[in-house]
């Protein structure tokens, strides 16, 4: 018997027929992610196993530093099949490290590939891999529909020109590619390095000349305007906590000058500056009807030398702890007081307060929209087994898993779709368990499944409204 076989993390008869019966064939919503478009619009086909696998993947470089690997094998400028050789030796030192299932899942889908990565194997799955990577049926394109993806949802920044996101638009390969406005580095009004050239860039990309706080206004509403002509439909933040300073706009006018001008700005003003603009932006995503989504609790790049040396997101974030209760709840009041808050999505990356993010969507769900405010998949270090059913629970119990959007890939890799497989196999495990277990009646096997089939299709389906 193979080692992920049909009925992999499903321990009961209920959890294999919810499974096979209502989860396995749905169509998948990717609906954030951070796969690359100019793949997408070029149908690329990798060259080989690494260029697909390893590049761009901090979970495996990070892996492969703790397992002693050189940085040449992960980011450097080692020959392809030797970095592929470093990760194969690692993979048997991943077990019980999500990695390792996710590893396998991406063998056997869309590869086929049964065996366990190992050194003695790897050369083996490497050349099969790399094979039929240069068929049609194994470009990005064939691989999504593989998959059988019906959405994505990239992850731009305003000043993107979304070329890429025009060209797939125009050939209407039968998956939706839809860009997402993620505009975090216009926060950065503390940091003259960031800000001054991201400012310029946005005039640049809007047509405006930024010389003051109204036209930064207006140069970011120009941008929102031209994401939603492009099919746009949800903002994104990837933030440490949530920001939500009293502030005049007076006050803030000065502090985009201070900052335009490179003069000191202190903590005080960042902050008020930060919950200026997140309003702002909120503001412009309830007009247009978009969904916002905050990814809030990650403490990046802590290591200043790979900092230097590598750039951001390359394996150096952990899990932060923050004040999050006071600050999110008086910003989602804020909106929701003027009747401004738009359907939201909150990301929780520290699972000592899974249950404060599962009580705080109770506080502003208004009965417009099923679900309105969502508590997010387990994400980044937590969308592993155990963070899933944790945040699974939670959300059971403080609030209705049946309104659940469901899972994400999160993902700069077009092998990561098996990680919706791995979120529906723990579902209905979770569920079938309660079934077996009479803590939910076996009578109710016909709703149990129309509600997995709900968590993963067709609630985000009518949420989003693709």
């Amino acid at each position: 018997m193979s080692f992920i076989d049909d009925n992999f993390l499903l321990e009961t008869k209920a959890a294999q027929r919810l499974y096979h019966e209502h989860a396995k064939d749905m169509p998948i919503i990717d609906y954030h992610c951070h796969l690359p478009p100019e793949d997408i619009a070029k149908d690329r086909k990798f060259e080989n196993l690494t260029k697909i696998w390893l590049e761009g993947d901090h979970y495996k470089w990070r892996a492969m530093r703790t397992n002693g690997v050189p940085e040449k094998y992960c980011t450097g400028d080692a020959d392809d099949y030797a970095k592929f050789e470093k990760w194969a030796a690692t993979v048997p030192y991943t077990m019980r490290n999500p990695l390792y299932h996710w590893t396998h899942m991406e063998l056997k889908r869309p590869f086929g590939i049964q065996k366990i990565l190992k050194p003695e194997t790897s050369r083996e799955i490497y050349d099969a891999a790399t094979q039929m990577l240069q068929t049609d049926e194994f470009s990005v394109r064939g691989i999504l529909k593989q998959m059988n993806v019906k959405v994505i949802c990239t992850t731009d920044d305003p000043v993107d020109s979304l070329e890429h996101h025009k060209k797939i638009m125009a050939e209407d390969f039968g998956i939706q590619v839809r860009p997402a406005f993620r505009c975090d580095k216009i926060l950065s009004v503390e940091s003259p390095d960031v800000f001054v050239p991201y400012v310029q860039k946005l005039g640049e990309a809007s047509g405006i000349s930024i010389g003051n706080y109204q036209q930064l206004l207006d140069a970011l509403k120009n941008r929102h305007d031209y994401f939603h002509e492009m099919g746009c439909r949800l903002s994104d933040h990837g933030l440490e906590t949530m920001y939500a300073e009293a502030y005049t706009e007076e006050e803030i006018k000065k502090i985009f000058e201070k900052g335009l001008n490179k003069q000191a700005v202190s903590r005080e003003e960042m902050m008020k500056f930060r919950s200026a603009m997140l309003e702002q932006m909120a503001l412009m995503d309830n007009e247009k009807g978009w969904t916002q989504q905050f990814h809030l609790g990650a403490l990046r790049n802590n290591n200043s030398r790979m900092m230097r040396e590598l750039g951001a997101d390359t394996g150096f974030d952990s899990i932060g702890d923050f004040d999050v209760a006071r600050p999110l709840a008086k910003f989602l009041d804020k909106l929701d007081n003027s009747n401004q808050l738009t359907k939201t999505i909150l990301y929780n990356l520290n699972p000592s307060q899974n249950e404060l993010y599962a009580t705080m969507i109770g506080n502003f769900n208004d009965g417009s929209t099923p679900g309105k405010i969502q508590y997010g998949s387990a994400w980044w270090f937590l969308d592993q087994k155990d963070g899933m059913e944790k945040q699974m629970n939670a959300l059971s119990n403080m609030g209705l898993l049946s309104r659940f959007v469901g899972m994400l890939t999160d993902s700069r890799s077009f092998l990561s779709y098996p990680r919706h497989e791995y979120f529906r196999r723990i579902l209905c495990n979770l569920i079938g368990n309660d079934v077996e277990s009479g803590q939910l009646p076996a009578s109710e096997m016909e709703w149990l499944g129309q509600m997995v089939e709900n968590i993963c299709y067709n609630n985000a389906k009518s949420y989003f409204n693709f």
